[in-house]
């Protein structure tokens, strides 16, 4: 779940001066880090709120009228009811209202329920305004709103133009993500099955890695319509918004459908794009067949483009391969608070903030503290492994191409047949006719793998069993033998901090 504009997190803005929008970041163990050198001004002239206290002359709000009463975050809510035409009209009544109605986090909502929310092709303007309405560059207008001081409009601003740069650099030597050429199997599933790692030479065979780059791709499937969040365009419009846009979240294009689009072939053999990786042994979702959820996916995106704190799916394992750019991971394990991410007690609901810069902003310093923290950057031609239950975000340091696959390692079965089995309701990627994945995998592992299904039915059943142990811990219930003395628990905090266990809140 994501928060709402008015209860974002909004980065630490201080007052400047000069009127150059400068942002600076505070830490607890760090000086005053200012970001004002990579953040231009903005087009418009709109400034942090706390330049106001260092202006000379009017105050753009006092032209509000009785609209004044209402604070930033909540005149920008009664705004996203508005359609085109009126917030046009409104906008063109005061600097404030301009400068407002000009956001194109409205314009993009307003897009998004227009009838070019249907269309594949069309042409991208630069902006969602500019899109919506059909303008033109040289009909932009340009309206001084010097005197507008608002974090809230001037926060996304800034969020898109931060240096991505400064986050990824020094990373310290043990938040580090490991990097090998490549593992064997039996490697992978003694020692690494559990950490992330990045492997450099894995797939500088593959293809799709030789051959594939942007102008390739649209060359050869310019009218092919992909998914790119809420949106299905060609690649041509989404080539065009890719390379013209300052969206503080852009666009991800992320289609799971991909390889039947593109005709490709995949796997061992003579004409295929690419194959999986050998170290991490079977993928035991592949019983399945047909009936297997949604699992691979191509993702394209420009820089900043990525994806906030989660965890894969189904309590799957993933490994992401970079055709082209790079991408900055950063990680924690599945028993980890991450800071600025909120979990519901059942792991069903994830709030943090709106967008990846924002909590690189907020965030950033506090998690690189954490012991459990690793980050790492996945160069072009490289692939990084994501264990079963970890959390991550990525985002892209430049425009980039990458492959990406969901799959079961025999290691983390039992952490899948968990996941299936307790949480049905967070289930996803079936397809509708099935209705119990949980029985579906089992009667596949039983088949095929009897003394794994086995192996995993033990280990969910001994975890039951330490939950069990801990709660009488906790509540004061033990048991013991009549002849021996109980004793009384010592050093023991309540908490959820305990490894594989299913109901950890992270």
């Amino acid at each position: 779940m994501l928060l709402p504009n008015n209860q974002r997190h909004p980065p630490k803005l201080s007052s400047d001066p000069n009127g150059a929008g400068s942002c600076r970041q505070m830490t607890d163990d760090q000086d005053v880090l200012s970001i004002g050198s990579s953040i231009p001004t903005h087009p418009l002239g709109i400034k942090p709120l706390g330049n106001k206290y260092f202006a000379s002359g009017k105050d753009a709000r006092r032209s509000l009228g009785t609209l004044q009463v209402l604070p930033d975050e909540m005149l920008m809510q009664l705004l996203e009811y508005l359609g085109q035409r009126t917030l046009r009209l409104l906008g063109y009544s005061c600097r404030f209202l301009f400068a407002s109605c000009i956001s194109d986090d409205l314009w993009k909502s307003i897009f998004l329920e227009s009838e070019l929310r249907c269309k594949s092709s069309f042409e991208w303007r630069g902006t969602w305004r500019a899109t919506v309405l059909g303008f033109s560059a040289d009909q932009k207008i340009q309206i001084d709103c010097g005197n507008v001081f608002s974090d809230v409009l001037h926060r996304p601003f800034v969020c898109s133009h931060i240096s991505l740069g400064r986050y990824t650099i020094n990373i310290p030597a043990v938040n580090a993500i490991s990097r090998f050429e490549d593992l064997t199997y039996q490697d992978f599933a003694a020692k690494w099955s559990n950490k992330p790692f990045i492997l450099t030479e894995c797939i500088k065979p593959w293809p799709a890695y030789q051959s594939w780059d942007t102008q390739k791709l649209l060359k050869l499937y310019s009218n092919v319509s992909f998914r790119a969040e809420a949106v299905d365009w060609s690649f041509t419009t989404y080539c065009q918004y890719m390379s013209d846009n300052h969206d503080e979240s852009p666009l991800y294009l992320f289609d799971r459908k991909f390889a039947e689009k593109m005709k490709l072939n995949i796997g061992n053999g003579e004409g295929t794009a690419y194959w999986k990786p050998e170290c991490f042994g079977p993928d035991l979702f592949q019983l399945l067949g047909d009936e297997r959820p949604a699992h691979r996916w191509l993702i394209i995106g420009p820089e900043r483009s990525g994806s906030t704190f989660h965890k894969d799916p189904n309590a799957t394992s993933a490994w992401n391969a970079v055709i082209r750019g790079a991408k900055y991971w950063i990680m924690f394990p599945p028993s980890a608070l991450v800071p600025g991410v909120y979990v519901s007690k059942d792991n069903s609901e994830v709030t943090s903030p709106l967008s990846i810069a924002e909590w690189l902003l907020e965030f950033h310093a506090e998690a690189r503290q954490l012991p459990e923290c690793r980050e790492g950057i996945c160069q072009a031609g490289e692939i990084l492994y994501v264990p079963s239950g970890w959390w991550h975000l990525v985002v892209n340091l430049e425009a980039g191409i990458a492959l990406t696959q969901n799959f079961v390692p025999k290691s983390h079965i039992a952490d899948v047949l968990a996941f299936l089995k307790d949480r049905p309701e967070q289930v996803t990627g079936f397809k509708k006719d099935v209705t119990d994945p949980y029985g579906l995998f089992v009667d596949r592992l039983r088949e095929e793998y009897p003394g794994l299904l086995e192996d995993g039915l033990n280990q969910l059943a001994e975890r039951q069993a330490q939950k069990k142990r801990r709660w009488d811990i906790v509540v004061g219930k033990t048991t013991v033998e009549e002849d021996q003395p109980q004793k009384k628990s010592t050093g023991f905090s309540f908490g959820f901090g305990f490894g594989d266990d299913e109901d950890e809140i992270p």
